[in-house]
């Protein structure tokens, strides 16, 4: 079959040059897309107030919770593709391909329909302020209607990936960011709709990229190429997808449902302070997506390697992808922390009870997150080498964990915000211990053996037969 013409081959040649290139477009796709969030969220905060702005804030991690499970499935898409292109077998790509697109669209409405109805009960239970409720509820259903769409994208989108193409996704997020942020200040600024204005653009955005990248995909040559004649779900690749990104969902699905117990914790100090952690979360954004993109780079780089069984270049994109991550995380902390006070005046028409309590948060997360930055390259390396469930038993213990742990006896003795905040950076740092332990011992088993083990999430040949 015909290779893709914007493919990268990641199993030849120097690493660091090729992990950087693959990186920067990510890097700035991430940032356009906090940067069109954060408009969200400035937008509706200068016109309508911190009610608004916390009632956008608050649905933050329930959104994270319901999606997160079923986003992580893309992970399995990738590392399937990637290990695939990898090893050159490109009639296996295209029907990992296929069995992506439709997964996400199936997703996508059965995920949607159920936030739609249950929303309002959810966010009861996460303790959500009264006054803010309302709103909140009419902003994550609104986004909700948006799920097909935001999945569609996101699977296609990592699969481009798997093959090397950052910059296509990064093109498409430009264009449908812009349309994002010029219906935010038409929708709030001119027809008053507040929080609605601002989910209705969300959609649209949404629904724009996702047929950008169809469109594309659909017109491309090569193993990448989607054609609606072959629109099925391959059970041999969905199981596979199913084994290495399930477990990435379920993580994904634990991280949420632990914010969410600690958002619900931060709502019980009133609107103020879930405003000011909105604005520090959100600011904080921008340093995630991109240490992320390291994340993202470390699973197809390992999968292709892993495809190509090149497993000594393994440790070497491990590495090189974990010194930049830190790299990064530490440049954009010590940036925004001494910034912190004009960043956080945008979100809050400078209110300076929001700023204060925005800063908390800064100083304490913030500035540890080159420990976050490296758990999850080693992570991610795990994940391109197919252990994804083994990667998710240690975050979910060292991070998810550990934060409940510390809600339910050290918040419980302390209970100020500075006592929550402080419960991440220990649990990236217990997860970062962990991956790290489990990587260099399967890395070491596997040049000793010549094959990666088993992930522990596979049932055994012989049960499968």
């Amino acid at each position: 079959m015909k290779s893709y013409k914007h493919e990268m081959d990641m199993t030849e040649g120097p690493l660091l040059k090729k992990i950087i290139f693959f990186s920067i477009p990510l890097i700035l796709t991430g940032l356009l897309q906090s940067f069109y969030n954060a408009a969200d969220l400035v937008v509706v905060g200068h016109y309508n107030g911190h009610v608004a702005l916390a009632a956008v804030g608050s649905t933050g991690s329930l959104n994270n919770l319901i999606v997160g499970a079923f986003m992580g499935l893309s992970v399995g898409s990738g590392v399937c593709a990637a290990q695939y292109i990898g090893a050159r077998e490109y009639e296996k790509v295209r029907k990992v391909v296929h069995t992506s697109v439709l997964t996400a669209v199936i997703l996508g409405f059965i995920v949607g329909v159920f936030g739609f109805i249950f929303a309002p009960q959810l966010l009861r239970l996460m303790d959500t302020p009264e006054n803010v409720i309302e709103y909140a509820v009419l902003y994550i259903r609104i986004v909700f209607c948006g799920l097909p769409a935001s999945l569609l994208y996101n699977y296609c989108a990592s699969i481009l990936r798997s093959s090397g193409d950052t910059k296509h996704p990064l093109i498409f997020l430009t264009v449908s960011g812009i349309v994002n942020v010029a219906l935010n200040i038409f929708t709030v600024a001119v027809l008053d709709m507040g929080v609605a204005g601002v989910a209705v653009a969300t959609v649209a955005s949404q629904v724009l990229s996702a047929v950008l990248i169809v469109v594309y995909m659909a017109k491309s040559d090569g193993y990448l190429k989607i054609r609606l004649s072959e629109l099925k779900i391959s059970r041999e690749h969905f199981s596979k997808m199913l084994s290495i990104g399930l477990p990435s969902g379920l993580q994904s699905a634990v991280f949420s449902f632990s914010n969410v117990i600690i958002q619900s914790s931060i709502n019980s100090f009133g609107d103020i302070v879930v405003a000011g952690n909105t604005a520090a979360l959100n600011i904080e954004t921008f340093v995630f997506v991109s240490t992320n993109s390291v994340h993202q780079a470390a699973v197809t780089f390992v999968g292709q390697n892993v495809g190509a069984k090149k497993y000594k270049r393994v440790g070497k994109v491990t590495f090189n992808c974990a010194m930049i991550g830190m790299a990064i995380a530490v440049i954009l902390s010590g940036l925004v922390y001494l910034l912190r006070a004009p960043l956080l005046g945008l979100y809050s028409n400078g209110d300076a009870a929001v700023v204060e309590a925005g800063t908390v948060r800064i100083m304490i997360v913030l500035l540890c997150y080159f420990l976050a930055a490296f758990q999850d390259v080693i992570s991610g390396a795990l994940r391109g080498m197919g252990q994804s469930f083994s990667a998710m038993l240690i975050s979910l213990i060292g991070i998810c964990g550990i934060r409940i742990l510390w809600l339910q006896t050290i918040f419980k003795i302390f209970p100020t915000t500075e006592s929550i905040y402080l419960s991440y950076p220990i649990s990236w740092l217990m997860a970062s211990l962990g991956n790290l332990i489990l990587f260099i011992c399967i890395y070491r088993k596997t040049l000793k053996n010549n094959e990666i083990p088993h992930s522990r999430f596979h049932l055994p040949k012989r049960a499968r037969k």
